[in-house]
């Protein structure tokens, strides 16, 4: 058997084991395993240097592990990197990235994929899960070697940063942004480690919280990285949160999604060092304070029903009366910020009621039942007129938010891989429909 069949036997079990395994990390979750990332100090930065001394993707410290699904090691290996980046105030942070390289690649090629591990809690990131940690949180990750081995299959080398950062701030978009635009950076500098270098071409993709990453590094690259801009490929995303102040809106009152939005509230918060606190009832206070380190498992379908307005006090029923809460909107409404410079493919599902958001609301038409879909064709529409090169938007309209994952991935990977060949990529610019306005949220005057 040659040595390309034995690689590809390997991956193609390995991601057997990321499926069949799922089961062994809820278990052993549920026992209380101790967070392989308490006893390893791998994760924090320990020099005398100061932090902020280093250049944004500057590389701190490097391991080679096994890659490791539910604990148990596979006869993948995996790069982590510890690097320098920044977070959404400006700060210089310390964050981590895996990176899985292609035995069938030559290092060329990479696609920087953003996890949907979507959680307040750090021990629940993919570098935890990978290093060994054993969580409810990090089985999403785990889950994921599905998504990442047909790429690793195809030649190329996988980089999965921790999106959130050090501190897990959920929806932040603009910090998802950097930690990945940064890992590329520091990737492709540890050339021995990692087998990659700074020509080599990078894709972007990521479905629901992957898709804040790698929509928001998209965006970001050409001024916060204008060197890793000019070797992207092109970004696929899926499931795409755009204007999170008409998510709130949308998943409110909802069955399984509702309680999503208190933890995008609590992540934003902490992103930009706000204090909610003073807005909150009782209710409120213990809705957060449950919800502080939570994965997304611990809230879909646990608050069935809750609004904005079930956790406020009564004089901020609406949300516009708290100015901190504008202000941190707006920050993260793609929206507001530039277009990317390189082809652009997005689905997005509109079938929400199917996983219990309604079909429709006034203002907000239909969604995937957490991510609106008239918020996803506006910005698409935007990238259209603001000189995206190519613009790929499909819309599922009897898929849900789970459900549109599917056919959003099977048209992103042959997608990617045309973009590696140069092939000139398809566009829908004069054909999406109207959607709605991204423009600020106003305060209440």
């Amino acid at each position: 058997m040659t040595t390309s069949r034995k690689v590809i036997m390997m991956v193609k079990k390995t991601a057997r084991w990321g499926t069949s395994l799922m089961g062994v990390a809820l278990v052993s979750a549920l026992i209380s395993a101790p967070p392989a990332s308490a006893a390893d100090d791998f994760f924090t930065y320990d020099g005398a240097k100061p932090l902020a001394d280093y250049e944004p993707g500057a590389v701190l410290k490097t391991r080679t592990i096994s890659y490791r699904i539910a604990g148990i090691p596979t006869p993948l290996k995996a790069v982590q990197l510890l690097y320098r980046t920044t977070n959404a105030r400006g700060e210089a942070v310390a964050n981590t990235t895996s990176v899985v390289r292609s035995a069938v690649g030559d290092g060329t090629r990479a696609v920087s994929y953003g996890s949907v591990y979507d959680s307040l809690d750090v021990d629940h990131s993919p570098s935890r899960a990978i290093a060994g940690n054993v969580s409810i949180g990090g089985a999403i990750a785990n889950f994921e070697t599905t998504m990442i081995a047909p790429m690793l299959l195809k030649g190329y080398t996988v980089l999965i940063p921790d999106t959130e950062g050090p501190t897990a701030n959920f929806a932040a978009g603009p910090e998802y942004g950097q930690t990945t635009l940064d890992s590329i950076r520091a990737a492709s500098v540890a050339t021995k480690d990692t087998g990659l270098n700074q020509s080599t071409k990078v894709a972007l993709a990521g479905y629901s919280g992957g898709a804040i990453a790698s929509n928001w590094a998209a965006q970001l690259a050409p001024t916060y990285a204008p060197e890793v801009n000019k070797r992207l490929v092109g970004v696929a995303s899926g499931g795409v949160l755009v204007n999170p102040a008409r998510n709130l809106e949308y998943v409110g009152g909802s069955l399984v999604w509702a309680g999503v939005a208190p933890m995008a509230i609590i992540g934003v918060a902490r992103a930009y060092d706000i204090d909610f606190g003073p807005y909150l009832n009782d209710y409120g206070r213990k809705v957060f304070a449950k919800l502080d380190k939570a994965s997304i498992v611990n809230a879909l379908g646990q608050y069935p029903g809750l609004k904005w307005k079930d956790m406020v006090k009564p004089q901020y029923a609406d949300p516009r009366s708290v100015p901190p809460f504008v202000e941190a909107v707006n920050k993260v409404n793609m929206g507001q910020a530039g277009s990317p410079t390189i082809p652009t493919f997005m689905g997005q599902g509109a079938g929400g009621f199917f996983e219990g958001t309604s079909g429709t609301k006034p203002g907000i038409g239909a969604g995937d039942a957490v991510m609106v879909a008239g918020d996803v064709r506006s910005l698409a529409r935007k990238y259209c007129t603001e000189g995206t090169p190519a613009v790929k938007y499909d819309e599922y309209t009897l898929l849900s938010h789970v459900a549109g994952a599917v056919p959003w991935y099977a048209t992103a990977l042959p997608w990617i891989s045309d973009r590696f060949a140069g092939k000139k990529a398809p566009s829908d610019c004069g054909r999406i429909r109207a959607g709605n306005s991204l423009a600020p949220l106003t305060p209440m005057s």
